[in-house]
């Protein structure tokens, strides 16, 4: 067998994303030499790595095979590079995070675009995911770092916290309620609310909380950020739930008041968390490092 380590990171890559096209894009690659090379592989190894079918891929006895060291290869790659990239100005490292929507939108941004200007040889894959979908992708091997509420069951990760992340009601200034301090989800279940899209991982931690009252949250309208929430919400659409951060940064520019949810699930920090920490290669600790509150002591 000839695999090198474009071969292996397409394959990983084909794997989780359940496609050779979003496979393909992940490697930066076009989906004819992507095919190309994942028949190339099979050829070579004699037998089908992947099977297809209408939804996607799913990998092979051989194909899981496969996956495992592919795992084990890249990830010695990158100790690798972390450790030689001080010497070396070719060698270029790769950290994969994955984070839920807060983390995405109100507080990674700008400490992961400092870190990148720190090093420039350093590329980051970044995915917005449920939290639990993260827990489940670190067990699995299939990112370095995930940053999840405290919400989700975070048993056997090393576990650091990254930022208080509290949710709040946002309501129109002249709203009944704007002039209450704290309430509580069931106090405004009812309302008409502008929720973020269809889908959205916190969205639906929202509705599931107003589904285990019994409650079904009433969406006037769905967007796709927590700027456009509290825009419509400015214009007396309905009431929303989002970050903090995000209210404050707000309710500077539109009239709009926040409220303190006094529900348990609403006072949340966000965890950066590992597999482990022996396993990390340099460049994702040094990201970890950089990403928490004085580093956290690593």
């Amino acid at each position: 067998m000839r695999f090198d380590l474009t071969d292996l990171r397409l394959f990983l890559n084909v794997v989780e994303a359940g496609s050779i096209t979003a496979g393909a894009e992940r490697t930066h690659m076009t989906l004819a030499s992507a095919s190309q090379r994942v028949r190339g592989m099979e050829a070579d190894l004699g037998s089908p790595l992947l099977l297809r079918h209408a939804q996607g891929v799913t990998p092979t006895e051989a194909g899981r095979t496969l996956l495992h060291h592919a795992r084990v290869v890249l990830q010695q790659m990158e100790r690798l590079h972390g450790e030689l990239g001080d010497y070396g100005a070719g060698l270029q490292g790769h950290v994969r995070v994955q984070c839920n929507t807060s983390a995405m939108t109100e507080h990674l941004p700008e400490p992961l675009a400092r870190f990148l200007a720190l090093h420039p040889r350093v590329s980051v894959d970044l995915e917005e995911r449920a939290s639990q979908d993260i827990v489940d992708a670190l067990h699995g091997s299939l990112c370095d770092i995930g940053i999840v509420s405290d919400a989700v069951d975070v048993a056997g990760l090393a576990q650091f916290v990254f930022r208080r992340d509290d949710l709040v009601l946002v309501v129109p200034r002249g709203h009944a309620l704007a002039r209450r301090r704290r309430v509580a989800l069931m106090d405004v279940v009812d309302s008409e609310f502008i929720g973020l899209a269809n889908g959205n991982p916190l969205q639906e931690h929202i509705a599931q909380h107003a589904r285990r009252m019994g409650k079904r949250l009433n969406y006037r309208v769905r967007v796709r950020s927590f700027e456009s929430v509290c825009g419509m919400v400015e214009q007396g659409i309905g009431v929303g739930i989002v970050p903090l951060t995000a209210a404050e940064r707000c309710a500077a520019t539109m009239n709009v008041r926040r409220i303190e949810l006094t529900d348990d699930w609403a006072a949340r920090n966000l965890l950066a968390c590992v597999r482990q920490m022996d396993g990390l290669s340099p460049n994702a600790r040094r990201l970890l490092q950089h990403l928490l509150p004085q580093g956290a002591g690593l």
